[in-house]
């Protein structure tokens, strides 16, 4: 089984290698043949069971049902930013709380009985409130919809694209008086809610779930986007842009698109691949 910590002295010598790389043979939009091999590599030994064991991901694989997997997935995701080590806990009590069955604690309102609505700090930025709020919001979501999956798959009316799914659930809790946990719009990367995206979709994966893989086209999925991705693909030279966007994610997509032009988010686990051991992913 791979080791997903990767030696500092073997990043170092990869990210030089894939300086000079780009340095000497990179020339316009075409990407080099190492750079696209050295990430097709890195996809291929970071996509197994063993990504699990460092990753939010591994807790939709811990219950059971697919609505409860997909509950449990978004309010995972939702959770996953800063250390690993702080927010792992986090995510953990609420499936404790919930006895595992996080769309029955989030549908019958449970949550209303284990947090508090009070500004006491629940995880970093966010309080006892404003967890609540999120948590009223997906209720609501779920009780008229069934589950996140018929809600997504009413609200893109058969499109398929994933950028409409994003889109419309940034304006649903937008909507709901919920702030600061999913983004109001898709201006932003919108990187917690792509990667949720990623781990309904893409099928075929000992890793994504690919739940909703018969309603969203999975190369129409966006690249999970954050500070630490942004300076890698620009190390890289993959992109050029220095904000954590949308329109740079999906610069930094089509760059994927090339390397798996039907499966673009494969790149995700190559960028972890290249990632620091304590970087959220």
């Amino acid at each position: 089984m791979p080791n997903l910590r990767i030696q500092s002295g073997h990043l170092r010598r990869l990210s030089l290698f894939l300086y000079h790389s780009i340095s000497t043979h990179y020339h316009d939009s075409n990407m080099t043949t190492d750079i696209s091999s050295e990430i097709s590599t890195l996809a291929s030994r970071y996509e197994n069971e063993a990504f699990l064991e460092a990753d939010p991901s591994r807790f939709m694989h811990e219950v059971e049902g697919d609505t409860n997997r997909e509950t449990t997935a978004f309010v995972a995701s939702a959770l996953s930013y800063g250390s690993r080590r702080q927010f792992f806990p986090r995510i953990r009590r609420i499936i404790d709380l919930a006895h595992g069955d996080v769309h029955r604690w989030v549908t019958e309102g449970l949550f209303a009985d284990d947090i508090a609505d009070d500004d006491a700090c629940f995880y970093r930025l966010y309080t006892n409130h404003t967890m609540r709020t999120f948590l009223s919001a997906l209720r609501s979501l779920l009780l008229t919809h069934g589950s996140l999956r018929s809600f997504v798959a009413q609200a893109t009316a058969g499109s398929g694209d994933a950028l409409d799914a994003v889109a419309a659930i940034c304006r649903y809790f937008a909507a709901h008086g919920s702030v600061g946990v999913i983004p109001k719009d898709t201006t932003s990367a919108c990187k917690r809610v792509c990667m949720f995206m990623r781990w309904m979709v893409r099928d075929g994966s000992p890793v994504d779930l690919g739940l909703w893989a018969d309603i969203i086209d999975k190369r129409t999925l966006i690249m999970p986007l954050d500070t630490h991705v942004l300076q890698e693909a620009a190390r890289m030279g993959l992109i050029s842009g220095k904000s954590a966007s949308m329109s740079t994610a999906r610069k930094l997509t089509m760059r994927m698109r090339e390397i798996f032009p039907d499966d673009p988010l494969r790149a995700d686990f190559a960028l972890f691949g290249l990632g620091v051991d304590d970087t959220p992913r």
